[in-house]
């Protein structure tokens, strides 16, 4: 029997190091799921605010150059708004949007607390405000004392618990602030916001197991002139059509 190599042992014990985290982390976060009645999660937030930032300029760094936009394309998209606005009728105009709405199958709420953690919850876009009141008034440490969430800029609270969260455009996403609700002159606590038990999530996320028994098979060699056929590209490529950023109709 052949010894195993040095570094195919480090390399196994490194993955059932992850296998043990990811377990860990998916049964935390089902055991949190079955406790609260939703996926939550918990992070921090200024973590989150880069993330979302470098997810941002990646979005916009794929972005074609807004060079290409031309004058045709211009009157073409102008073209087709006219189309839209006056031969769709409004039970078309309904029907269209009803179909985008049946497209969003949930809503990610974040809940950012002035402590700088973030609650991330999902929800369903036909679920009202009043599930994410109900949610808060679960995770919070102080659930005995009043409070409100609001979104900004520019700061408004949220006080129309009976909407849903697609129509108040929290679908398929939304961040939102939370805020004690406390008489002037009466302190409000510093932190921390949230229960012992959902700080406890803070950094965990369902990661999928390695197999690490499974030794991965080579792949087959291709032969050489089907690589070379499939590597060749179009030497000429219709251009697309680029709407710019900045084109607002």
């Amino acid at each position: 029997m052949l010894a195993e190599s040095a570094p195919a042992a480090i390399k196994r014990r490194r993955f059932t190091t992850m296998d043990a985290t990811a377990h860990f982390s998916t049964e935390k976060l089902a055991a949190a799921k079955e406790n609260y009645g939703r996926e939550i999660s918990v992070f921090d937030t200024t973590q989150a605010t880069i993330s979302q930032a470098s997810n941002n300029n990646a979005s916009e760094a794929e972005e074609p150059d807004d060079l290409e936009f031309t004058a045709e394309d211009y009157y073409r998209i102008l073209a087709t708004k006219k189309e839209d606005k006056y031969l769709k009728t409004k039970k078309i105009r309904d029907a269209e949007a009803a179909a985008r709405r049946s497209t969003i199958t949930k809503a990610v709420v974040r809940v950012r607390f002035p402590d700088n953690h973030t609650l991330e919850a999902t929800f369903h876009p036909s679920e009202t405000m009043q599930s994410l009141i109900d949610l808060l008034v679960k995770v919070v440490a102080r659930p005995d004392l009043p409070f409100y969430i609001y979104t900004t800029p520019p700061k408004k609270q949220i006080k129309d618990f009976s909407q849903d969260l697609y129509s108040a455009g929290f679908a398929p996403g939304a961040i939102v602030y939370f805020s004690y609700d406390l008489p002037k002159g009466v302190e409000a606590p510093q932190g921390p916001f949230l229960k012992e038990d959902v700080l406890s999530l803070k950094g965990l996320e369902h990661v999928p197991v390695q197999q690490v028994d499974q030794v991965p098979a080579q792949p087959a060699s291709e032969p050489v002139a089907a690589a070379s056929t499939s590597s060749q590209k179009p030497a000429v490529e219709k251009k697309k059509m680029v709407k710019p950023k900045w084109l607002k109709m």
